[in-house]
């Protein structure tokens, strides 16, 4: 059962859980950008039984954010604990004032870690980073490069990872690899598309197809503009935005991925490639050698450096039997990702948070779930 008011998605289960609120960017309920890992979380959530209040659908990002806030003051009543995604640059503020209204509410809260650049951000604002995670029930990061560089802010971060359907992507060993390359990210400056279409000028007899929708700041376009320039748009296919169900389809077509971001933390997209059993050419950023093991189960270049990619395609390519090893150590890894590892991780802490908050007389969340229709 879902429901959509008021830029509020409300799921039901049959199972009696704690009501749960999920603040973060629930936009592609409303076609306004691309499923976050917190839409997915609450989906997979409210199967389980959780009822779960989705914020925000707003796609105005400061409209948003005061949608974010009003609902969490306004909805106090209807959710036991909170899950806040919190994300660097303007989004911090956001996420900072959550946190600040639910200590002041004395609701309980997880706040999620988001965004390579979140570290760096950090380091010019440690007492306000401090504060912020300070006031919440459990910090979570989807990698290990998150919880090691943010360990200074709060030392008891948890391992969490964003996970994926692996029933959704189906493996092939890359045994003959082709120069089909595909790349998978929305348009935006900071993972550099301009780069892809720079190594396939490096690359003749490559084929490359761009899948990601359009953020805005004129990447989309300069990508093509530079393509035409460089005279590699023959060869060149930008898909645009497309459904979650499709990308696996799309990743089959090739047999090679390459990310060429200039930041990152552990990208799904680069997972779900792994999960199909693409071979992993990636820049050498934030998470990603947290992710990829060099030379075991993907490649890794410097940032920007197009000629140290289209070297490590060619290697790919020449090279039969380490493509196979990567294909197969790549869907291997994959295999930590799936829902059936991470869902039960969160389950537990959620219930824990709630079970606390109920035994410290703080809560009758049990007892308003049974009454509860929201």
């Amino acid at each position: 059962d879902q429901r959509v008011r008021f830029g509020v998605c409300v799921f039901s289960g049959p199972i009696m859980r704690p009501n749960l609120l999920l603040a973060g960017n629930h936009l592609s309920s409303r076609g306004g950008g691309s499923r976050g890992p917190i839409e997915d979380l609450a989906e997979r959530l409210g199967i389980r039984g959780y009822r779960c209040l989705c914020i925000s659908s707003v796609r105005n990002g400061f409209l948003r954010g005061m949608d974010l806030l009003f609902s969490t003051m306004l909805r106090r009543a209807d959710y036991d604990v909170a899950v806040v995604d919190l994300y660097s640059g303007r989004a911090f503020l956001w996420g900072e004032a959550l946190s600040a209204t639910l200590g002041l509410l004395k609701r309980p809260f997880v706040i999620t870690l988001h965004g390579g650049g979140l570290p760096d951000f950090a380091e010019t604002r440690v007492r306000r980073v401090q504060r912020c995670l300070a006031r919440a029930s459990a910090v979570t990061a989807p990698s290990r490069y998150l919880l090691e560089r943010m360990s200074r802010y709060r030392a008891d971060i948890q391992l969490l990872p964003n996970p994926i359907d692996l029933s959704n992507y189906s493996y092939r060993n890359r045994d003959k690899v082709e120069m089909r390359l595909v790349w998978v990210r929305a348009f935006h400056k900071i993972y550099n598309p301009q780069m892809a279409t720079r190594v396939l000028a490096l690359l003749p007899e490559a084929r490359l197809t761009m899948v990601g929708g359009d953020k805005g700041d004129g990447s989309l376009i300069s990508t093509k503009t530079v393509a035409n320039d460089l005279g590699v748009a023959g060869r060149l296919q930008f898909t645009g935005p497309i459904a979650r169900d499709q990308v696996s389809d799309y990743l089959q077509q090739a047999d090679i991925f390459i990310n060429t971001t200039d930041f990152d933390n552990t990208p799904v997209s680069v997972i779900e490639a792994m999960a199909c059993g693409l071979c992993v050419v990636s820049t050498n950023v934030g998470g990603v050698s947290h992710l990829i093991d060099n030379g075991i189960d993907g490649l890794l270049v410097p940032p920007g450096d197009e000629e140290a990619m289209a070297a490590a395609v060619r290697k790919i390519a020449g090279n039969p039997e380490f493509a196979q090893r990567l294909s197969r150590n790549a869907r291997a890894k994959a295999e930590r990702f799936d829902w059936t590892h991470v869902l039960p991780q969160w389950e537990s802490l959620l219930d824990a948070i709630a079970g606390a908050k109920s035994s410290n007389g703080a809560s009758n969340g049990a007892r308003q779930y049974a009454r509860s229709n929201f």
